[in-house]
């Protein structure tokens, strides 16, 4: 579940166990970018299609580690 939000540099999501989501635009290209961080790569892929879900998101996708 959700903990907190902060907007300060876009949509970031901090959640109870210490993963977040962020949804931003990019300052230099128009790109809307979503990022994600949490204990296993399993996890980070749920929340990646959470926020691509949330921002409406569909077409082209670019993964960059």
């Amino acid at each position: 579940s959700v903990k907190s939000t902060d907007t300060a540099d876009g949509y970031r999501y901090h959640f109870t166990d210490g993963s977040w989501l962020l949804i931003r635009f990019s300052g230099t290209e128009p790109l809307l970018r979503i990022y994600a961080e949490s204990s296993s790569p399993e996890q980070v892929e749920k929340l990646l299609e959470a926020g691509r879900t949330l921002a409406g998101v569909r077409g082209k996708e670019d993964n960059h580690e």
